[in-house]
């Protein structure tokens, strides 16, 4: 053990189950422990480094920033979060942006001006979410009761009221539940990331969409894991060919900074009013100069390249020995294996690649443009953790 491993044992909360690696140094994908070891990083700090670490235009911008105004309250106006704000609506054909500082502010603000919507139009017995079974919004008392995992609730009863799950595909539970309690809005991940990354159906995504539509549901989606290129598409609801209400993001957009975004669109693009919702430090410049370097940079190419090494990665863990199956969608992608899902992690380490889990599945989530060459590196060991 390291005297910073000893440290953090005596000083920091205990809520994180740590591997035995401290971490010093990165660039790109490849990281570097106290010991000088370096590892393939296929984690890319949970969806977060979409360019890896140490990106020198990320680092460029943040810098120039931190030497003008590193923050200044939201009483008044700065540059990179307007310019990141209309980067985000052009790019998605939203309206209106709120920053905060993480996914779970993000969807904070979903449910809120999902439900502000619902109870102008319809009254204040409008107010019931409705989320998936296996779904995960975040650790916030709210957020926390939107998820959709009993495992997540047993500490923290009793929940925030005005939550209900339903199971994916199950659209009869959403006119039940509808019938019962007027539902003011939608909440779905695409791909269920901690729920094991789960993708849903394409058929049920659309069957949601067209209900909230004809019952004047805002249809929020949680792209806190899946956006910012992971899917292979700027956004992953763009592959499923709808266009929601409203979309929260987060992780990948900060390029390594704590930023979230709600983006809003024109259905409830005009829903909050000066000082109906806040954050301290939602649009600080610094970050904000620093997500709009890597949003501009989420082009094309870049997500041709997402897709191919996410096929790749396929078609290498499919059938292989020690796989049962794979699943995903671009490079956020789960493997449940014959192992448990910890062994193969800990079996990785010691062949100096970083992988991550979601439930019972080795999970991978590379930066967006990691070298062909470490991905060939890391699958390979991958395999050979498996068998």
């Amino acid at each position: 053990m390291t005297d910073i491993m000893a440290l953090d044992r005596q000083y920091i909360a205990g809520t994180y189950a740590r591997f035995p690696v401290e971490l010093v140094a990165g660039k790109g994908s490849l990281l570097t422990d106290v010991n000088g070891r370096q590892y393939i990083d296929m984690g890319s700090g949970i969806a977060v480094n979409g360019f890896g670490a140490g990106d020198d235009q990320w680092i460029e911008a943040v810098t120039a920033q931190l030497g003008r105004i590193p923050h200044t309250s939201n009483l008044y106006y700065t540059e990179p979060g307007a310019k990141l704000a209309q980067l985000l609506c052009e790019r998605t054909g939203m309206k209106k942006v709120f920053f905060g500082n993480s996914g779970a502010e993000a969807n904070e603000c979903a449910i809120k001006a999902a439900r502000k919507y619902s109870a102008q139009k319809k009254g204040p017995d409008c107010f019931t979410i409705v989320t998936l079974q296996n779904s995960f919004h975040g650790r916030t008392l709210a957020t926390l009761s939107a998820t959709g995992q009993d495992h997540y609730h047993e500490l923290y009863q009793p929940l925030v009221p005005g939550f209900a799950h339903i199971a994916p595909g199950d659209m009869d539970a959403l006119a039940a539940i509808d019938a019962k309690t007027p539902v003011a809005g939608i909440l779905i991940e695409c791909v269920q990331g901690e729920g094991g990354v789960v993708p849903l159906e394409a058929g049920f995504v659309q069957a949601l969409s067209d209900y909230a539509a004809a019952h004047d549901i805002p249809l929020m989606v949680d792209e806190v894991q899946t956006g910012n290129g992971r899917s292979g598409a700027l956004y992953a609801y763009m592959t499923f060919g709808i266009h929601p209400d409203i979309v929260s993001t987060a992780k990948g957009l900060g390029g390594g900074l704590p930023i979230g975004a709600c983006l809003l669109g024109e259905k409830v693009q005009d829903v909050f009013a000066p000082g109906d919702h806040g954050s301290t430090f939602g649009g600080n410049p610094a970050v904000c100069a620093g997500a709009l370097s890597i949003l501009s940079r989420i082009d094309d190419a870049l997500l041709e390249g997402v897709r191919q090494r996410s096929q790749y990665i396929f078609d290498q863990l499919t059938g292989a020995e020690g796989v049962e199956a794979v699943t995903g969608l671009g490079l956020m992608i789960g493997i449940k294996t014959k192992k448990p899902a910890r062994e193969v992690v800990n079996a990785c380490i010691e062949k100096g690649v970083l992988c991550l889990t979601a439930k019972d599945r080795v999970r991978l989530l590379p930066a967006l443009n990691i070298p062909m060459e470490l991905l060939e590196q890391a699958v390979a060991a991958l395999k050979e953790a498996c068998r």
